[in-house]
């Protein structure tokens, strides 16, 4: 029962990129959680309940105990510090240097532009064809800095041949930009390989959007 209670918590959505790395971690980490969905089209993360856990109305938020922690890139240091068992940072500080700018390009650079509230406000002050276009664009933006980043380093995976941060960052990314967004993934094809990579990974794969208890039934 105790170990009931004290199960992690995620409060998850299951389209978020953002959250999706969450539960890759989570999975490689081989840590059980409870997942609790909050519904952003119907504005579940406004509520106050929500709002007393991340005022900001964003997903995810880990719940650990007492400890609360939104924000993913928090999330991802909080859990390799307490839970390093497997750890998911090399120890190389070059290496691991190389797998923080990896993955702030993605939650820096690449998805709040892409955000669902930035697209709305692209598409009411400049117009609804504009949504696609401004997404493509600086996704691509960002995928051409990771190919030139990540070419001369990469291994099986995109900073060695075990699996790290950047490849938590990057996998969600990599599927929503090509699944939503429709880029074009032939100009990238070191990150096509990775993508590749990626898919036969099980902890990956259980982390997808079409995989969680909250996706809407084909």
């Amino acid at each position: 029962m105790a170990q009931q209670q004290n199960k992690l918590k995620l409060y998850s959505y299951w389209r978020s990129s953002c959250s999706c790395r969450i539960r890759m971690a989570l999975n490689l980490k081989s840590l059980e959680y409870q997942y609790i969905p909050v519904n952003l089209l119907k504005g579940e993360q406004f509520s106050p309940e929500f709002q007393k856990l991340n005022p900001i109305g964003y997903v995810p938020v880990l719940v650990d105990g007492d400890v609360v922690i939104s924000d993913s890139f928090a999330i991802f240091m909080y859990l390799e510090e307490k839970y390093p068992q497997i750890p998911l940072f090399p120890s190389d500080i070059a290496k691991k240097a190389l797998n923080i700018q990896a993955a702030n390009i993605v939650c820096s650079s690449i998805q709040p532009l892409q955000n669902a509230t930035v697209l709305k406000y692209i598409e009411a002050k400049v117009g609804p064809d504009e949504r696609i276009p401004w997404a493509k664009f600086h996704i691509e933006k960002g995928f051409e800095a990771l190919e030139k980043l990540l070419k001369d380093r990469a291994g099986r995976y995109a900073t060695g041949d075990e699996v790290s941060m950047a490849d938590v960052f990057l996998a969600p990314q990599l599927h929503y930009g090509t699944k939503r967004f429709n880029v074009d993934m032939a100009k990238f094809p070191l990150l096509t390989r990775l993508n590749g990579a990626y898919s036969e990974l099980s902890e990956f794969r259980k982390a997808m959007p079409e995989n969680q208890p909250d996706a809407p039934l084909a």
